[in-house]
Formats: structure tokens, sequence, C-alpha cells
């Protein structure tokens, strides 16, 4: 599992990283973490302070929590269309009503 860092430690990667005086590699190292997560981090705070266009962190958190929220309503739903069909069943008559 990648280990997390707290946003301040990343703003503070990034902040190093864009003043351009060292490498992406230089401060991956001075920094203690992978070539890749300076990168991936820099990539997210261009497109978070609109450099470039993408998903925000923001919104990306937004599309998890309602990814979620979907899931467990669509669960809800099904089982109320089973319950509504089990009552349903359980209530109807066994035989027809004579006519007039």
């Amino acid at each position: 599992m990648p280990k997390k860092f707290p946003p301040e430690f990343k703003r503070d990667v990034v902040r190093v990283a864009r003043r351009g005086d060292l490498s992406q590699a230089e401060v991956a190292a001075d920094f203690d973490i992978s070539v890749e997560s300076v990168r991936r981090w820099v990539r997210q705070a261009d497109v978070d302070d609109g450099v470039v266009d993408g998903q925000t962190s923001s919104e990306q958190n937004e599309l998890v929590q309602l990814r979620r929220e979907n899931r467990r309503l669509e669960m809800e739903n099904e089982i109320l269309r089973r319950a509504a069909a089990y009552f349903a069943a359980g209530s109807l008559p066994n035989e027809l009503p004579a006519g007039p």
C-alpha cells in the first residue's frame, strides 16, 4: 500500500520542485521520496492551480464520494424492490372473487 503523505508535505515538495534550481530527481532524493511521486504531485498541483486542464483533487474526492453513495443507493433500491415483490406476492388472494 502506498505511503500517505500529509498535504503540507506535498505542497512543500511541489514548491521546491517548481523553483527550478533542483531537478525532480534531486528534490525526490532530498525529501526521501520517489521521483514518480514528485512528478505526480507537481502534475496534480498544476491541475489544481488551473495551469493545465484536468480533474482537481477536490473533484476527484467528490467523484469517489458520489460513486460510493451511488453504490449504496443502488443496493438500497434493490432491497426495496425485492421487499416490495415479496410483500406483494404474499398479499395476493388465492381465489378470484365471484362475479356480480
